[in-house]
């Protein structure tokens, strides 16, 4: 179980006391399924990388249920090779940047690598629902896609919505990818927080040799994490989640709370960024 501090303990925290609480690095082992339970709205993040057998998605003790989704809804993407996703019997294949949306009731959960020698990467998100909606493949492709940014604000980005109430609706999950251009290294700048969400962010296609600079915290006193590769980081409603690369890389942002009104933001004026 993990813990977040509230909003006045983080401004006195060290570097390795935020990245304690708000980061969430070795997510992905081949072989293995590894969960972060947070305290974060209740939210649930994973990984998992099969490899010549498949991983079933059991119920951690924290969720005292008898299986995983039996109060919860779970977003799925493949940040890997080709693989398979089993859910009550039924087999979703999944490419690259393909995502499947797990109803609330779904008992039996299986996660495959269609080739072990290049396996699937699979990042998981869940929180609670309040309603049961039917399993969904939301391919690469069908996502609702919106082209921000500018080659001028070094921010030109395709952000593609996956789980959100005008495609495929969910209790209260909504979750996207969003892939910086070339050239382009700025995300979510001008910045904003959540008052009623709270949100996780997945970094992902970077090489070794590449960071994200996260920031994080009021909008008047922000501080920065640094992520690498497959790192992912927790904000809650009171923190901006932005930040710069030292090259493009993709994000997969996800989110929980109150509504699912994608616009309900409180943008941050960058003359009171401190």
């Amino acid at each position: 179980m993990q813990y977040l501090p509230d909003v006045s303990r983080y401004q006195r925290m060290t570097t390795e006391e935020l990245r304690a609480s708000f980061l969430l690095p070795d997510l992905f082992k081949e072989g293995e399924l590894v969960l972060r339970v947070t305290d974060l709205d209740r939210a649930i993040v994973g990984g998992a990388v099969p490899t010549s057998n498949g991983i079933s998605l059991g119920a951690p003790e924290e969720l005292a249920s008898e299986y995983f989704a039996e109060r919860r809804e779970i977003g799925i993407l493949n940040v890997g090779n080709a693989g398979t996703i089993t859910a009550d019997g039924t087999d979703y294949n999944v490419d690259k940047l393909d995502v499947v949306y797990v109803g609330r009731g779904t008992r039996d959960v299986v996660l495959s690598s269609n080739d072990a020698s290049s396996p699937a990467r699979y990042y998981l998100i869940s929180y609670p629902a309040h309603a049961e909606y039917p399993t969904t493949l939301i391919r690469r492709d069908d996502a609702e896609v919106n082209e921000l940014g500018s080659d001028e604000a070094s921010n030109k980005r395709i952000l593609r919505k996956y789980i959100h109430p005008d495609q495929v609706k969910s209790s209260q999950l909504v979750m996207g990818v969003t892939e910086l251009q070339t050239g382009s290294v700025w995300n979510t700048m001008p910045a904003h927080t959540h008052e009623r969400r709270t949100e996780v962010y997945l970094y992902f296609n970077l090489d070794d040799d590449n960071v994200v600079f996260h920031l994080m915290g009021t909008p008047q006193e922000i501080r920065t994490v640094v992520l690498r590769n497959e790192q992912a980081v927790l904000s809650p409603g009171w923190s901006i989640h932005s930040g710069a690369g030292t090259t493009n890389y993709t994000f997969c942002w996800a989110m929980g709370g109150e509504n699912q009104d994608f616009g309900d933001m409180q943008w941050a004026d960058m003359k009171d960024l401190r």
